[in-house]
């Protein structure tokens, strides 16, 4: 397939519908109808007949096999950062831009971009890092709702569970970027700021790309939590707001330097 070929393939906004059993993905007539349960819900809906009870060993077996894949995919991915955002972000918003220019110099100054390598933001952070020549990675996740991997994603990992995800973002990124997202990026940033003032991780930056979308949630981290006392000065600094491509991609380099510096 020429360049031309793949851009006008990649760009065209057509996507086949799918549906997704953990890595598998079914195509078109394979789908065999759509489902209405993932296999986290499964996994923690004690309702209905208490057979499942006999299935969880082998439901360990396959948590297993999930973080297995993902080490053995992820073992020799050079450092990376990152990028959470919306998936219902256009492409024609300012957003989408954002997220391609935010992708273009993470690949720019060395490090390969991860998202969650869904649409919206996502598709943008993945397209502006391969265009850019880094290599963009996609860590999926089973959905009720068909989402898929984006085309702009050169490498990909589809996960059944959200935890075993976490870890895989965790595990190998130096730091968090979140684009403005709904509640799949507030989860993943107050995950990373908790593992962070626990000391789980060290040396991780996440930095809020955006100021009139996060400023509400960072005044109030420090007017309401840091002022009644439930957290201290040094959890509320582990955010960084800004609008600017180069200052966010500058807070990730001095972080990592710092943290080259202990290692």
């Amino acid at each position: 397939m020429t360049d031309q070929a793949n851009e006008d393939r990649r760009d065209d906004g057509d996507h086949p519908s799918e549906t997704f059993r953990g890595p598998i993905v079914l195509r078109r007539q394979q789908t065999g109808g759509s489902t209405d349960s993932t296999t986290d819900q499964r996994l923690l809906d004690s309702r209905g007949p208490s057979d499942w009870v006999h299935t969880d060993p082998w439901r360990v077996l396959r948590i297993q096999a999930e973080f297995v894949e993902g080490f053995g995919a992820l073992a020799e991915v050079p450092r990376a950062v990152t990028v959470f955002g919306s998936a219902r972000t256009p492409r024609d918003h300012p957003e989408y831009q954002q997220g391609r220019e935010i992708g273009a110099a993470l690949a720019n100054a060395g490090f390969a971009a991860i998202t969650g390598g869904g649409p919206g933001s996502m598709e943008a952070v993945n397209r502006g890092c391969s265009e850019a020549g880094g290599l963009s990675i996609g860590l999926g996740i089973e959905l009720p709702f068909e989402q898929g991997l984006n085309p702009w994603v050169d490498l990909g990992v589809n996960f059944r569970y959200f935890f075993a995800r976490k870890t895989m973002f965790i595990k190998y990124s130096q730091a968090f970027i979140c684009l403005p997202g709904g509640f799949g990026t507030l989860d993943e940033l107050f995950e990373a700021l908790t593992l962070v003032q626990t000391k789980k991780v060290t040396k991780f930056p996440v930095v809020l790309f955006g100021s009139e979308y996060w400023g509400g949630l960072y005044q109030w981290v420090r007017d309401t939590v840091l002022a009644n006392g439930k957290i201290g000065e040094a959890d509320a600094d582990l955010l960084y707001v800004t609008d600017d491509v180069d200052e966010a991609v500058k807070v990730v380099l001095e972080a990592y330097k710092a943290w080259e510096d202990t290692h």
